[in-house]
C-alpha cells in the first residue's frame, strides 16, 4: 500500500463544506449589484450579471479538462476539429483561448482584451448563446465605467458555480430573472414557472404511461413551445429518467425572449442535449419545428398574450385551414393562449402511432370567453368533438409569481383511456397549498410534496372516485361527456307592441331624426304636426291618418319612401305592451329588438321542449328566431364545483356588530380619556 504523504494528510484535516445551495449562490450573485449601483439602473442590471453568471458557470465546468482541451488544440493541425476537441472537453463545448476568469480577474490593465479573447475561445455553439446578451457592448460600457476589473473580479472569486445540478442552477437563473423582472416591471410569468407547479404539470403528463415510459428501448422526444429558461423540459426529462434511466430523451423548445433563450440553451448543452433544438422566435409566426411530431408537450405561454404584430402570418396560415396549425379558429387579437395550444395540438404523434399526451397551463379565459360561434367557441368545440381532451384541473390561486389569479392545467391526448373516451375529467384541486413563509412577488401559495402526490393519484383514479359518493374527495372529481360543454344558444324573440303620440319629445325627434336629416320637407313636419299635441293613437292606421290629414292642411309633405318613413314612424311611436302589433309588408309579425332575448339550451336537449317549458309559460307571445340559432361550446368549471353556503344567522350577525361598537367606545374613551 502506499504510504500517505504530508500533502494526503493536509487534504484530509481540510473541513468538510456542505454543498451550495441555490439560494445561496443567487444572493451570492445579486451582490454584484452593489458595483453596478450608480452607473447603471436597476432593471439594467441582469444585462450584466446574466451572461457573466453564465460565463463563470460554464468556465467553473470546464476547470476539469481546460487543459487537456489547450493540449489538443495545439496538437492538431486541421481544419473541422470540433469533434476531437469535444471528446478532449467530455462537453459538447470548449473553449481553445489561454485564458479563464481567474487569469482574465488577475490582469486590471487587460482585463477586456483578456475577457473578449476568452469569448471568442469558445466553440461555435456558445459564442451564439453569448451573442445574444450584446455582451460585448456591455464589456465596453463597463470598461467605461471603471467597473469591469471589479465585475469580473467578483465572478472570478465565486466557487462551486460547477458543484451546482443544473436543477439547482436552473433555480438560480430564475430567481435572477424574477429579480430583474420586478425591477424593470416586466411579467416574471413570461420567462418561468415555479418548480412545484412544474412537477405536478409533469406528474399529470406523464403518469398514465409509468408503464410504457419503463419499457425497453424508450425514445422520446419532448416540446415546449414557449420554454423560457428550460424550466418544464428538463424536470419532464428529470421525471422520465427517474422512471427508466436507459430512456433516451429529447428536449425541444422555442423562446421569443434572448436572454431566456441563452439560458436555456447552455442549460440544453449541459445537460449533452442537441442545442440546435431550441430554437429562438415566436412559435406564432416561426414554427422552429415544422414537420416534426413529439410524444409529450407542455407549456406555460403567457397569459392574455396578445398577437397583434403577427397577426398577418397567423391569418395566412388560418387561411390554409387545417393545411396549418390553427384551422380550428382565431382567438380574440389580445389573447394568444388557444394559438398556442392548436400549434402544440399539431405536433401530436398520429393516433395511429403512438399518440401524445399535451399539458398547458391557463388561466380561467380559455374555460369560457367568447360567445356562440366566435374564435374561442370554435376552437373549444373541435377540441372537444375531436375528443382531445382528457382534463382540467384547477390550482389555488397566488401560486404565481406575476399575478395571483387561479390557473388551470388542461390535459390533452389522442390516446385516451377506454374509461374516458367521449369524457372530460374536471379536478378541483383549489384547496390543495400551502402557505409560504415568504412570499416572492405574488406567490404567496405552493403545493407540498404530499399534495403533488395526491393530486396526481386523485387524477389518475378520478373515474373512480367520481362514481364513489362516499369518497372523501368525491365533491372534487366530475366527470362529464364531451358533448356536455355544447350548447344551442337560440334566440328568443317578442312582438313589436307600439302606441303613436305627438308631443314636444316627438316633435324634436322630429326634428333632429338623422333619417330625415336630407329631407327636403323636414323643416315644416313639425309645425305641421304641432297642432295634434297631446293625440295619442293605439294603431298605426289611425295614427297615419290623423297625421297625414294635419300635414296635407299645412301646406307640408308627407315622407314617402322607405327610409323617410321609418324615421318618421321611429320618433312618434312609443313601445307599450297594450300597443298595437307592429307586421311588416308581408304580415310577419315585428320583433321588439328591446325585448330580444337569448337562451343557451344544453346541446343533447330538444329546442322545443325546452322552450315550451322554460320560455312560453312566462312570455306566451315568443317566439324563435331559428335562423339566429347558433352553437357554442363553454367549460363553466367554477359553476360545477360552486357549493352555496347560506348567510349567517342576522341575530349572529348584530350581535357582532353591537360587539364591535362596543370595542370602539371602548378604544375612543381610552383616546379622549372620558
Amino acid at each position: 500500500m502506499k504510504k500517505p504523504t504530508d500533502a494526503d494528510r493536509r487534504r484530509d484535516e481540510r473541513p468538510v463544506t456542505s454543498p451550495p445551495t441555490h439560494s445561496a449562490m443567487a444572493s451570492n450573485i445579486w451582490s454584484v449589484a452593489d458595483l453596478l449601483r450608480g452607473d447603471y439602473k436597476r432593471h439594467e442590471y441582469g444585462q450584466v450579471i446574466l451572461p457573466l453568471t453564465l460565463l463563470r458557470r460554464l468556465d467553473a465546468v470546464m476547470a476539469p479538462t481546460r487543459d487537456a482541451v489547450r493540449e489538443r488544440d495545439a496538437a492538431l493541425d486541421m481544419q473541422n476539429k470540433e469533434l476531437l476537441l469535444e471528446r478532449a472537453a467530455k462537453l459538447p463545448f470548449y473553449n481553445t483561448s489561454g485564458q479563464d476568469f481567474t487569469t482574465i480577474a488577475a490582469d486590471a490593465q487587460s482585463v477586456a482584451k483578456n475577457l473578449r479573447d476568452y469569448i471568442n475561445g469558445f466553440s461555435l455553439n456558445v459564442r451564439k448563446i453569448l451573442a445574444r446578451f450584446d455582451l460585448d457592448n456591455e464589456i465596453t460600457r463597463l470598461a467605461g465605467a471603471k467597473l469591469l476589473y471589479r465585475v469580473v473580479g467578483r465572478f472570478a472569486e465565486m466557487r462551486d458555480l460547477d458543484k451546482l445540478s443544473n436543477h439547482d442552477m436552473g433555480y438560480v437563473f430564475e430567481h435572477l430573472i424574477r429579480k430583474f423582472a420586478e425591477d424593470s416591471n416586466e411579467t416574471a410569468g413570461e420567462h418561468f414557472t415555479p418548480r412545484e407547479v412544474i412537477k405536478l404539470m409533469v406528474n399529470l403528463l406523464i403518469a398514465p404511461d409509468a408503464d410504457t415510459v419503463a419499457g425497453d428501448g424508450q425514445v422520446i422526444n419532448i416540446l415546449d413551445p414557449a420554454c423560457g429558461t428550460g424550466g418544464m423540459l428538463t424536470a419532464a426529462e428529470d421525471h422520465l429518467k427517474s422512471i427508466n434511466p436507459d430512456a433516451r430523451v429529447y428536449l425541444f423548445g422555442q423562446e421569443i425572449n434572448a436572454e431566456s433563450w441563452a439560458i436555456c440553451e447552455s442549460d440544453m448543452l449541459m445537460r449533452r442535449q442537441r442545442g440546435e433544438n431550441i430554437r429562438f422566435g415566436n412559435s406564432f409566426s416561426e414554427d422552429g419545428h415544422s414537420g416534426r411530431k413529439f410524444d409529450y408537450m407542455l407549456a406555460n405561454p403567457p397569459f392574455g398574450v396578445e398577437w397583434k404584430k403577427v397577426k398577418d402570418e397567423v391569418e395566412a396560415e388560418a387561411e390554409l385551414g387545417f393545411a396549418g396549425r390553427f384551422g380550428a379558429g382565431l382567438p380574440r387579437i389580445n389573447d394568444g393562449s388557444f394559438l398556442f395550444l392548436q400549434h402544440m395540438i399539431s405536433k401530436m404523434e398520429p393516433v395511429e402511432g403512438k399518440g401524445s399526451r399535451v399539458a398547458i397551463v391557463f388561466n380561467g379565459s380559455p374555460l369560457f370567453t367568447g360567445a356562440a360561434e366566435s374564435g374561442e367557441s370554435r376552437i373549444r368545440q373541435w377540441i372537444l368533438e375531436n375528443d382531445l381532451l382528457e382534463g382540467i384541473v384547477a390550482l389555488p390561486d397566488q401560486l404565481f409569481y406575476n399575478t395571483g389569479i387561479s390557473t388551470y392545467f388542461w390535459i390533452l391526448s389522442n390516446r385516451k383511456d377506454a374509461r374516458l373516451r367521449e369524457k372530460v375529467i374536471l379536478l378541483d384541486a383549489r384547496d390543495q397549498w400551502e402557505k409560504m413563509r415568504k412570499s416572492l412577488g405574488d406567490k404567496r401559495k405552493q403545493i407540498s410534496e404530499a399534495q403533488i402526490k395526491h393530486i396526481t393519484e386523485l387524477y389518475g383514479d378520478a373515474v373512480a372516485v367520481a362514481a364513489d359518493s362516499e369518497h372523501p374527495d368525491h365533491a372534487k372529481v366530475k366527470i362529464f361527456g364531451t358533448r356536455d360543454f355544447g350548447y344551442h344558444r337560440i334566440t328568443v324573440e317578442r312582438p313589436l307592441k307600439l302606441r303613436f303620440e305627438i308631443t314636444e319629445d316627438t316633435l324634436a325627434a322630429l326634428a333632429t331624426a338623422k333619417g330625415l336629416a336630407r329631407w327636403d320637407g323636414r323643416e315644416a313636419l313639425a309645425p305641421a304636426l304641432r297642432g295634434l299635441i297631446g293625440s295619442v293613437w293605439w294603431t298605426k292606421q289611425d295614427a297615419a291618418d290623423a297625421m297625414n290629414k294635419a300635414v296635407a292642411e299645412a301646406g307640408a309633405l308627407w315622407p314617402k319612401t322607405a327610409s323617410l318613413l321609418k324615421a318618421f314612424w321611429g320618433a312618434v311611436s312609443v313601445a307599450d305592451p297594450e300597443g298595437e302589433v307592429q307586421r311588416d309588408k308581408d304580415g310577419a309579425i315585428l320583433p321588439d329588438p328591446d325585448l330580444r332575448d337569448n337562451e343557451n339550451i344544453p346541446l343533447d336537449e330538444d329546442i322545443e321542449a325546452y322552450f315550451a317549458r322554460e320560455v312560453v309559460p312566462h312570455v306566451p307571445d315568443a317566439w324563435i328566431d331559428h335562423d339566429k340559432t347558433k352553437v357554442g361550446y363553454e367549460i363553466p368549471f367554477t359553476r360545477h364545483f360552486y357549493v352555496y353556503t347560506p348567510p349567517r344567522p342576522l341575530a349572529e350577525i348584530d350581535a357582532e356588530l353591537r360587539e364591535l361598537e362596543a370595542q370602539i367606545q371602548k378604544l375612543l374613551g381610552e383616546v379622549t380619556g372620558s
